[in-house]
């Protein structure tokens, strides 16, 4: 089969398509031939050179895939179960989903609702499983209909797909973009308002700012979160899964215990298959409203991957970037 390969020697990268042969880890691991993949920032790390993210020196790249089930030994799922692939060591540590083919266990795998289909899927992927979860996250801590969100890197795969999913349940998004180029579309994606960088708070000689945001969902991390620690309203949450502007957060306890703040993490990596199977039916159903093909930014053959990856490495990107992984895939 074709693969998108990352090989790493002696400190030396090596980025392309080979031919290989898939092979399972185990004996349960279930074949799934793809129809589509997407690229993820985390793609972008492990596909550096001496990377944190990746664990072994090759690979077939690639955390996310989408397609039929098409060997299982497993009662959970049957040849011609249409499926998404991600989470756990997929393209971290084991062969992942830039390829024609890829093998799996069941717990990697999330059974597609019938209003989405597997092009869909990888317009979602991990970046929108991570925004539906957020969301759902918001929603259990008892934010509501009409309650203003906070959307940070609202231009990103995670960030965008937020605007838009709050936008369907009934918030109002307010999305924060370093991109003013970028507003309009932000306001077709369903954000009620567009606001900069440094808008997120105020009164910097306080200790806590003005109470803006009823909730947020932080794709950014680092100083941004402080900020957003700083200006929730009493009672309000975050919900935070990322860290492109750093991983540490220098706050105090005073958005906690004087405003009844919540700081809520969100992963997608280890996420249980109960969570997995809420986020998808949650996701199920809004997709008759959501006009996916909006969010993508650019469809790319498995040859073109390393560009593509070069660019989501340098956030410039609007939306998402699928890849083809076979000449069958050519139109999607």
């Amino acid at each position: 089969m074709r693969a998108f390969i990352v090989s790493e020697n002696e400190g030396h990268l090596s980025l392309g398509v080979c031919d290989v042969e898939p092979s399972p880890v185990d004996a349960q691991d279930v074949l799934v031939k793809i129809d589509c993949s997407c690229i993820n920032f985390k793609d972008a790390l492990v596909a550096s050179v001496a990377s944190r993210v990746r664990r072994v020196g090759r690979l077939v790249a690639g955390v996310d895939a989408a397609g039929v089930v098409v060997e299982s030994s497993s009662d959970a799922y049957r040849r011609g179960d249409r499926v998404a692939v991600h989470g756990g060591s997929l393209g971290v540590a084991r062969d992942g989903g830039f390829a024609e083919f890829v093998y799996a266990p069941t717990h990697y795998l999330s059974r597609l609702p019938s209003e989405i289909s597997t092009r869909d899927a990888m317009v979602i992927g991990t970046a929108g499983f991570t925004a539906m979860a957020s969301v759902l996250a918001l929603e259990d801590r008892g934010l509501h209909a009409g309650a203003r969100v906070l959307v940070t890197g609202a231009t990103g795969g995670v960030g965008s797909q937020s605007v838009t999913y709050l936008s369907r349940r009934g918030f109002s998004p307010v999305a924060s973009t370093g991109s003013p180029d970028e507003d309009a579309w932000l306001l077709e994606r369903g954000a009620t308002e567009v606001v900069g960088r440094d808008e997120i708070s105020d009164r910097p000689e306080r200790v806590l700012g003005s109470e803006l945001w009823d909730g947020a969902i932080d794709c950014v991390g680092g100083a941004t979160l402080k900020e957003i620690l700083r200006s929730l309203r009493y009672g309000g949450a975050v919900a935070a899964s990322g860290l492109v502007a750093g991983a540490e957060l220098d706050t105090t306890v005073y958005p906690f215990i004087t405003r009844a703040n919540a700081l809520i993490g969100i992963d997608a990596v280890e996420a249980p298959n109960a969570t997995r199977d809420r986020v998808w039916a949650a996701l199920g159903t809004i997709a008759p409203s959501v006009d996916f093909s909006t969010f993508v930014d650019r469809v790319l053959p498995l040859e073109d991957l390393a560009e593509g990856l070069d660019t989501i490495r340098r956030g410039a990107t609007r939306g998402r970037i699928l890849v083809t992984v076979s000449e069958s895939g050519a139109s999607l």
